[in-house]
């Protein structure tokens, strides 16, 4: 096919959509597009965390790269990426015997720098520059001044958006559409512009939604605007759509083809990725989940309809993936935290979990001595049902007790335990390990705790293993009392599998050395 670079750029992007279907399938195959399963919704999710890279970069980089000519083969290439271009990247020039510098930031997920050096082998040199992707951006512009390499962009570039555009053309001719909805993650806007293009050339009637993270939405400014403008930070959680300006090329097909931009919160692309696991069975990486973040923030709209969502990657470095699975938007249960006011003396923390938090899951529990005559311990609980949660507050206003909503509190967030060790009288600190199950931590107080001591002390938080774990304080009378307790209290038993005092080092350090006035 002839190309005609005269042509309005919509069009050239079809066209060359059309000629890297020749290219693209000599570096990989294309990818599955499966049924998500989600109830009342019909989702179909393009798993292109099954391409060779994990990622649907490979498709823009060895299109553009399968072009090069001799001349610019052999002065080599360079390019900035936050991982999943270089990726791509690296394979095309492994296939192709090309030389390539990658500048990465460097923040770069370890899995995708490893992933890059295994792929490129020897053709690849990583460089990592800078903190951010602007700055390695900054840094391998340079490297191109200098060296006179050719420059691949990870998506301002027509031959980089046309590969992109292939993932579309694996779902037209699935047989699984037409689609009513495509739900695309932007973050320069390549693969959207590419995908969007081909979508609306055989689907003229779909609705096609960007999606954006709130805190990295360049595509939604440079909407707004009328032109790409600058963000002045961007949020990295989402760190493959972590871009601080959206591509010009990009842009002009967007605004085009897009019907509307959606947002969504880290908390929601957490819960997305939980989602894909439970259904799928795969694990996506938080911007390869963005898309069904904004499909499942707006399923109430979406009875009836079949909706695209496409999983663009999952390289996901292990740490990481536990810190989705602790937190707290990970879980599927409605929660609230919140601190309640009660009386500093023996007995009430147990009436309150029995009176205000009865039925309820109490997923974090942190509390520290700090006053002789109130208390303000911090509950962080879920329910299956919102409208348990809903109700907390009427419950505990009916119950007398004051209370301070907590959502979001750094402090909280960071597990500052305020401690007064001279408020303390005879301390006992105790590591717990119960078996999760709701009434737990209540069964273990309303059985263990001596009538005359009083909690000085708790840090718990659930981690989703069938064993909870928490540090106890106890402050008893005098020492014998102490004693007496921690003789016979069971190292084993009913509802929990541990419960032994710290050695005096670990108590010495929480109290200041102060064991007992």
């Amino acid at each position: 096919m002839e190309r005609n670079d005269d042509l309005p750029l919509d069009r050239r992007l079809r066209q060359e959509i059309l000629l890297a279907r020749e290219r693209v399938y000599h570096f990989a195959s294309p990818t599955p597009l499966e049924p998500l399963g989600l109830p009342g919704l019909d989702v179909w999710v393009k798993r292109e965390d099954l391409s060779p890279i994990k990622a649907y970069k490979w498709r823009g980089a060895c299109n553009r790269m399968a072009q090069l000519s001799a001349d610019e083969r052999a002065r080599g290439v360079v390019t900035a990426s936050a991982g999943n271009h270089a990726q791509g990247v690296a394979l095309a020039a492994a296939k192709l015997g090309i030389a390539a510098r990658i500048h990465m930031p460097r923040s770069t997920p370890r899995v995708k720098q490893d992933a890059v050096k295994k792929l490129g082998g020897e053709q690849v040199r990583v460089v990592l520059a800078g903190d951010s992707y602007d700055e390695a951006v900054g840094s391998a512009r340079e490297d191109e001044r200098v060296s006179g390499a050719v420059y691949v962009h990870a998506y301002d570039d027509l031959q980089v958006m046309a590969g992109q555009g292939t993932l579309a053309d694996e779902v037209i001719l699935s047989g699984k559409g037409p689609f009513d909805t495509a739900y695309l993650q932007i973050g320069g806007g390549g693969m959207a512009a590419g995908v969007a293009e081909w979508l609306r050339t055989y689907w003229p009637g779909i609705e096609i939604v960007g999606v954006e993270g709130t805190g990295q939405a360049s595509m939604k400014a440079a909407l707004e605007a009328g032109m790409p403008v600058e963000l002045g930070q961007v949020d990295i959680f989402c760190d493959g759509t972590a871009v601080r300006k959206a591509g010009t090329l990009p842009f002009e097909i967007c605004r085009q083809r897009l019907d509307r931009m959606v947002t969504v919160s880290n908390g929601e692309v957490i819960r997305a990725i939980r989602t894909l696991w439970e259904n799928l069975r795969c694990v996506a990486e938080p911007s390869g989940a963005m898309g069904l973040a904004a499909a499942l923030q707006e399923k109430e709209s979406l009875a009836g309809k079949r909706v695209l969502v496409v999983l663009c990657g999952a390289n996901l470095d292990f740490l990481k993936l536990g810190q989705l699975a602790a937190s707290e938007a990970s879980s599927a249960l409605a929660s609230r935290t919140m601190a309640v006011n009660i009386p500093e003396r023996p007995g009430t923390m147990l009436r309150l979990l029995n009176e205000a938090f009865s039925g309820l899951n109490i997923s974090d529990f942190q509390y520290g001595k700090t006053d002789g005559s109130e208390a303000w311990p911090v509950f962080t609980v879920q329910a299956e049902d919102a409208t348990a949660i809903d109700a907390l507050p009427d419950r505990l206003q009916a119950a007398g007790l004051e209370w301070q909503a907590l959502d979001g509190a750094e402090d909280i967030r960071f597990r500052a335990i305020p401690l007064r060790a001279d408020l303390l009288d005879h301390p006992l600190f105790l590591r717990l390990d119960f078996y999760e199950r709701a009434g737990a931590l209540h069964d273990f107080l309303a059985r263990h705790l001596d009538p005359t001591a009083n909690l000085c002390y708790f840090n718990y938080r659930q981690s989703g293993e069938r064993i909870g774990r928490a540090l106890i304080g106890i402050d008893f009378p005098n020492r014998e009392a102490r004693e007496t307790f921690a003789r016979q209290l069971p190292p084993q038993g009913e509802g929990y599998r541990l419960c032994q005092p710290l050695d005096p080092a670990a108590t010495a350090r929480l109290t200041g050395g102060r064991m007992g006035r």
